[in-house]
């Protein structure tokens, strides 16, 4: 029996690089599935049994086909009637709780045993005393061949992102509610997962947070304002102990990890954002990454619902998740166009009509009736179909002068005149976009909010009392105020740097090759702040401080991880106008192949430097999983995105709704 972390680690010269995301499937699949092949039960079919958390880790890293390789034939819920399997050998994979220790003890305690022989993997560090209840079982230590804590607790959405699960981590954390118990249950438990990250990774970050303001001595500081503080105190107390229980774990930092919380950027998860992938979860009825679309019936009947994943295993979704629309929909175009004149038949087809140029609903017809048709054009047809599903969506909603005026709002191009315009213009907007331009309006001017001149645009809007709450309760998630008495009973100053309305500039060397691609998330300054060293102490402090030798060195290999200060400049602003080079134009060779964002994903990582953790408490956004794409190739560092969720727009104002109401469910409240 043996007690122990594993001995790997993901950094060291000549080890190979993984990414973030394979490295957790890597250590499940063979480091605690493939080390119960060992001995007398190297042939045997296993049993393997998980909680309603592991579970949930094991689907978010591995498919059903990868378990079954590793010899589990059978996967069971830890607290449902399992049959008796007493010649076969049992894998627990479970959370270090008393409920779990007790059910597993009764299991395999007694004569007669459910498994023959049990290996016990827990997936955070274990407290003494329930190793010890499970040691003084005399019937059950025997029949246990490992024990040991995987430390993985936490689920990869990404190859570059993991969320802890924390739904309702707004309202338990930033909500108007007095209940210190969900308070404290919620950051010990998204701490713990943040941990066991980096012991899952081998990898000692120093860990930053953004502290707490206080204006002057008469200034209380807010609970609120003290999350990030107190989630990075519990998360470096967790990791901290790592370094004399995980055999090998560094002893000097290799990382660098960052802890915001979502007032950060208020703006960025009720935004439009234009690439495919964000408009793909804003505009589209998806269920996490599943989509669900009709495909004519191969024997001719009724139409079927097919359900797709939108994931890494899809190569069109990897090149064009996080380009523009519509660069997007062109692209898609060329595939088929390309596909076409490749193939004598189709091109025969093209031939037989009056010589206009063909749409691409032709050419995806055209394609689907040739008999080459194969599961990859089909791939191009699903997303031909899915992209016209989105522009047309954004005809009908009238999206685009809205995205204008939400991004005009936000550089400084656009007022109060213009919002009362396109209110009194546009009353066909949904109730939804208008709540969303009302949140961008308010974090750009909270004064245009002050007493009773919110009441007056919710009225222009045609917006409800309950839609208002939404707006009031982003003060919830701000810090201190630095505003004096005012005479209205409400006043949106979320900090003293949003109220100003500085000119929004060009950065030298940028250009904007797609209309509506000016916006980006805050996180892509504060990352390349990071990545030069240049972050402020008063605003970003650090619980374990780095010697001036020590920051910016490398782990892996000979290359340093330095990052030169880039040679762009211009007036900080709350948003400096940029482009990001996601929305230029790509072209692909052929009709169907990746082009270069594709091809990135294989290529020598050995050659990175340390990486880079952002994590965002209240829910992150498809926006800011975008720049940690975009940030790792420009900066040569794997900027890994984690977060309590990863929400859209809807979702997120549904639960700033929450934020002021007590012991309402998710479910029970729709925007």
């Amino acid at each position: 029996m043996s007690f122990s972390d594993t001995d790997s680690s993901s950094h060291g010269g000549a080890t190979e690089y993984k990414t973030f995301r394979q490295i957790c499937r890597d250590r499940l699949l063979y480091e605690m599935l493939g080390s119960a092949k060992t001995g007398d039960s190297k042939s045997t079919w296993k049993v393997l049994i998980m909680d309603k958390v592991t579970v949930k880790v094991m689907s978010h890293s591995c498919k059903m086909a990868d378990i079954t390789d590793q010899g589990v034939s059978l996967v069971e819920d830890l607290f449902r009637r399992r049959q008796p399997l007493p010649s076969m050998d049992a894998i627990y994979f479970i959370q270090p709780s008393k409920e779990n220790v007790i059910m597993f003890l009764s299991d395999m305690s007694g004569r007669e045993p459910l498994y023959k022989k049990a290996f016990v993997f827990f997936s955070s560090p274990i407290p003494k005393e329930f190793v010890n209840h499970i040691k003084s079982d005399t019937s059950v230590l025997p029949r246990i061949c490992a024990l040991r804590e995987m430390n993985l607790e936490y689920f990869p959405i990404d190859n570059q992102a993991f969320i802890t699960d924390h739904e309702r981590a707004l309202q338990e954390l930033f909500g108007d509610v007095e209940n210190p118990r969900k308070f404290d249950a919620c950051l010990n438990v998204m701490a713990n997962r943040i941990a066991t990250v980096f012991a899952s990774l081998k990898e000692l970050p120093f860990v930053r947070y953004r502290a707490a303001k206080a204006l002057d001595e008469s200034t209380t500081k807010k609970i609120c304002e003290l999350v990030p503080t107190k989630l990075a105190a519990a998360v470096w107390n967790c990791i901290s102990k790592y370094k004399s229980t995980i055999p090998n774990f560094p002893q000097t930092e290799t990382c660098e990890l960052l802890i915001l919380n979502r007032s950060v950027d208020q703006i960025a998860p009720v935004i439009h954002e234009w690439t495919y992938d964000a408009m793909c979860h804003d505009l589209l009825d998806m269920d996490g990454n599943k989509y669900v679309h009709e495909v004519p019936s191969k024997t001719g009947g009724q139409i079927e619902r097919k359900e797709v994943l939108m994931e890494d295993h899809d190569l069109i979704w990897l090149e064009l998740r996080h380009a523009h629309i519509a660069d997007a929909s062109e692209r898609l175009h060329e595939k088929m166009t390309n596909f076409v004149s490749k193939n004598k038949a189709a091109q025969m087809q093209q031939s037989g009509r009056d010589g206009s140029e063909l749409s691409t609903r032709d050419l995806q017809k055209m394609v689907q009736a040739l008999p080459q048709y194969t599961e990859q054009v089909d791939k191009i047809s699903l997303h031909v179909e899915i992209a016209g599903k989105i522009n047309r969506i954004i005809r009908e909603m009238g999206l685009r002068e809205l995205g204008q005026l939400e991004q005009d709002l936000v550089f400084g191009d656009a007022g109060a005149k213009d919002v009362i315009n396109f209110l009194r213009t546009k009353q066909d907007a949904t109730p939804e976009n208008k709540l969303r331009l009302m949140i961008i309006y308010a974090s750009v001017y909270p004064e245009k909010f002050e007493g009773d001149k919110a009441s007056m645009l919710m009225q222009l809007a045609k917006l409800s009392h309950e839609d208002m709450k939404v707006v009031n309760n982003m003060q919830l998630l701000a810090g201190s105020s630095d505003n004096k008495k005012t005479t209205g009973s409400f006043s949106l100053k979320f900090n003293a740097q949003k109220t100003k309305q500085a000119a929004r500039k060009d950065r030298t060397g940028e250009e904007e090759m797609w209309q509506l691609s000016r916006f980006y998330p805050m996180i892509e300054e504060l990352i390349e702040n990071l990545s030069k060293g240049e972050l402020t102490k008063n605003e970003y402090s650090c619980m374990n401080e780095p010697s001036p030798t020590v920051q910016g060195g490398s782990q892996r290999g000979t290359q340093s991880a330095s990052v030169h200060p880039s040679q762009t400049s211009g007036p900080h602003s709350m948003r400096s106008r940029r482009t990001a080079n996601w929305a230029r134009s790509h072209h692909s060779d052929d009709g169907y192949s990746s082009d270069s964002s594709v091809r990135f994903a294989s290529t020598d990582f050995k050659k990175m430097g340390q990486r880079i953790f952002v994590f965002i408490i209240g829910g992150a956004t498809r926006s800011e999983l975008r720049v940690c794409h975009k940030l790792t190739t420009k900066l040569r560092r794997e900027v890994i995105l984690g977060s309590s969720s990863i929400d859209n727009p809807c979702e997120y104002i549904t639960k700033l709704k929450l934020l002021s109401e007590r012991d309402l469910s998710l479910d029970g409240l729709r925007v």
